[in-house]
């Protein structure tokens, strides 16, 4: 494989297209992530870092949001009088006193984790300078972030100036979250703590700037109240100089002290050199990529999009915290404000049950921990059990907002998804077991696992409803968010069958291999021979909508009674049917936001149906789809995979391939879609390879390559240990 389906590449410089790059270069350690900003900063950017867990609710916002830390990225050169910017050619504004790039590359190294920029510049003066940045978080080390500048006169002797600091002016899109600042320069570092105003959370950084030669001396000082490291210094043509920046960063999610603790994590690293800091850091990156990395081979585009996914993943995934989960947004932007939905079970969650499964047990424990709130929002909508939030945050309690941001005329769009979008409790049911027959941990299915499970089984025996001599479920938004408080939903009723047919299964295993397990969640969940027996009764009487002349399923009862519209006479087109024609018209249609019926298929397979009715699922449904949600073409792309429609699968698959690298959704500089990253994941792995647990325990695959496809290779981790496979396309 050669170096460049490891790399994004953006050359030359692209203004119009700042802030999506900006997404796509994000780096991160599983601790924070920081997006592809400048140094210098540029009108119009969007510099943000991301902690996990570091939630915030400013006065008179609905709901809280994660929050954008310090900035520590800052470092402003000067070169003969001339600031180094970008320049924008097309900004008539600019005069000679600017300068001017005349040479650019940003490379984002993928397997390294990396992030490189190299930059031409002429000052005023005349003299050219080459600059080189490069930066990664520490996989290493999560609290270290590393920046490495080195500068080379090209021509004229140029005097230079450097300004290194951390920017504590920070804020959500506006929204300001810190308070008490402190900020304060050291005899070789400079610091900035500060807390947030609700929530009370604490945070530092600590910053130094060396050079790693003795041509430039470097003080650090306060002016204004602003901390900076600052040197001076000229460089004759053609010599150079190296800079290293070391930023340290902790929470009081760490500890009491997180001034104290970064100062002391930057004196650990003070006199290391780049390559001591760098080595090890790529070195755990190539562990990781040991079972993450799918080879395919024969089609480069679907190479790099299936790493640079995986990429960002990874980088998001906790790795030393079971407390905290990724936002549908990851860690790479302020969409979504941080908060955890169904993405991360479906979605995020597959590739890292298989791949990392220490990563994936995290992401579950984030839910255990948060079974209080998932009890209280039964209690509140007077239910038993746990019946978790649609999104969540660092509380556990619902933080979906009631209300969307003011449209154009001023109006608001009511939000029913946290009142109705219940399937979320099933999904992370269905996640957990998913990762305890790939993975074998016995051990977290039996202490916390089956708690969830079960529990989450007991809120949907008090949810169903006895009418008609069926029980049915009222008031459910499925997956297609389009049609919202609609009365049986299909995916929600079978979904629940499903669940509570597991849920009696895993009691049966618990009693069989963990009886001490069993009685203890027996007695504590009052899992009673009634309530099972109820549990029994709901499997066989929950009414599931079908068609039996046409053999489909059926969305919901009436949704055939809607308005038609031929969703594929819509395109070519850069918005989704329901923005063309208005939320009010198209919630009155059969236009489906995403995979509804079609997810389903693609979580349940042949036990959902035979192959007819799946095909006669697919040929109603597909038509209708608008894919309005980046986590749809994934999962069609499976599903079309398992059905043998191999070139609509493929077509699919670069769909959702070209979501976040192409900004096909035109929301990336919100941040990356992580459903649709996990998705890409499936498609490939589930869909094309046929990965699956057979009948007798074994793993196994039954593949269907894309036609010009020669070879995919990938490793997973099966019940403690590595299974490789490599599958060759036959002629």
């Amino acid at each position: 494989m050669t170096q460049k389906l490891w790399q994004i590449e953006e050359f030359p410089f692209h203004p119009e297209r700042l802030n999506h790059y900006e997404t796509l270069f994000t780096i991160g350690n599983g601790y924070l992530a920081t997006r592809g900003s400048f140094e210098e900063a540029y009108k119009g950017g969007i510099s943000t870092t991301m902690v996990h867990g570091i939630f915030d609710h400013a006065e008179g916002a609905l709901v809280p949001e994660l929050v954008n830390a310090p900035n520590w990225l800052p470092i402003n050169i000067t070169i003969d009088g001339t600031p180094f910017q970008l320049i924008n050619q097309n900004d008539s504004t600019l005069k000679p006193k600017n300068g001017a790039v005349v040479g650019y590359r940003r490379i984002l190294m993928l397997d390294k984790g990396i992030l490189r920029r190299e930059v031409l510049f002429r000052a005023e003066s005349g003299s050219i300078v080459r600059l080189v940045f490069e930066r990664f978080a520490s996989l290493h080390d999560e609290h270290l972030m590393v920046q490495r500048l080195e500068i080379t006169a090209v021509d004229g002797n140029p005097q230079i100036e450097i300004k290194s600091s951390i920017d504590s002016d920070v804020s959500n899109v506006g929204i300001k979250h810190w308070g008490d600042i402190q900020a304060e320069a050291g005899s070789s570092y400079t610091s900035v703590s500060a807390k947030t105003i609700q929530s009370g959370y604490g945070i530092a950084m600590a910053s130094t700037l060396r050079a790693t030669s003795n041509k430039a001396n470097v003080e650090f000082t306060t002016r204004n109240g602003q901390p900076s490291a600052n040197t001076h210094f000229q460089l004759q043509q053609e010599d150079s100089i190296e800079f290293l920046k070391l930023t340290s960063v902790y929470t009081s999610r760490d500890g009491d002290n997180p001034l104290q603790s970064a100062v002391a994590k930057l004196g650990e690293a003070a006199s290391a050199t780049y390559e001591s800091l760098v080595t090890p850091h790529i070195n755990e990156w190539a562990t990781y990529w040991k079972t993450s990395d799918v080879q395919i081979e024969g089609d480069e585009g679907s190479q790099l999009a299936v790493r640079f996914t995986q990429y960002h993943i990874l980088i998001a995934a906790p790795r030393h915290d079971d407390d905290v989960s990724i936002g549908a947004k990851t860690l790479s932007g302020t969409g979504y404000k941080g908060h955890v939905f169904w993405d991360t079970e479906l979605f995020i969650l597959p590739p890292l049950s298989l791949g990392q499964p220490k990563l994936a047990r995290n992401l579950l424990m984030y839910r255990y921990h948060r079974l209080a709130g998932a009890r209280n929002k039964a209690k509140a909508n007077g239910y038993e059990g746990a019946m978790y939030p649609w999104e969540s945050t660092d509380t556990g309690e619902e933080t979906t907002p009631s209300w969307g941001d003011p449209q154009p005329d001023g109006s608001r769009i009511r939000i029913w998804t946290g009142d109705s979008e219940q399937h979320i409790s099933t999904d992370i049911a269905y996640g957990i077991l998913q990762y305890w027959r790939y993975s074998g941990d016995n051990n977290f299915l039996q202490q916390y696992g089956a708690e969830i499970v079960l529990d989450t089984a007991v809120f949907w025996g008090s949810r169903v409803e006895w009418k008609n001599e069926r029980y049915e479920l009222s008031q459910q938004i499925g997956p297609d968010e389009y049609h919202e408080n609609i009365d049986n939903s299909v995916f929600t009723n079978r979904m629940t069958v499903w669940h509570l047919e597991q849920a009696l299964a895993l009691l049966e295993w618990l009693k069989t291999n963990a009886p001490a397990d069993a009685e203890r969640l027996t007695t504590q969940l009052d899992l009673t021979p009634k309530r099972l027996d109820h549990w029994r009764d709901v499997i066989a009487k929950m009414y599931i909508p079908f068609d039996e002349d046409k053999q489909i399923h059926v969305q919901f009862p009436g949704f055939f009674d809607l308005e038609y519209i031929p969703v594929p006479h819509y395109e070519p087109r850069t918005m989704s049917v329901q923005a063309i024609l208005g939320h009010h018209r198209s919630i009155q249609t059969q236009v489906i936001k995403q995979a509804d019926v079609v997810m389903m298929t693609a979580l349940l397979g042949d036990e959902l149906a035979s192959k007819d009715v799946l095909m006669n699922n697919w040929n109603t449904y597909y038509p209708r789809t608008d894919h309005g949600s980046s986590l749809s073409p994934a999962i069609h792309a499976w599903v079309a995979a398992r059905l043998g429609l191999d070139d609509l699968a493929y077509y699919l698959f670069e769909h959702a391939a070209e979501i976040d690298l192409k900004d096909n959704k035109g929301n990336v500089k919100d941040g990356i879609h992580g459903a649709a990253s996990g998705g890409l994941w499936q498609a490939l792995v589930f869909g094309f390879c046929g990965l699956h647990i057979t009948p007798d325990g074994n793993v196994a695959v039954a593949p269907r390559l894309p036609k010009h496809w020669k070879q995919v290779s990938f490793t997973i981790y099966f019940k403690g240990k590595e299974q490789e496979f490599t599958i060759t396309n036959t002629p």
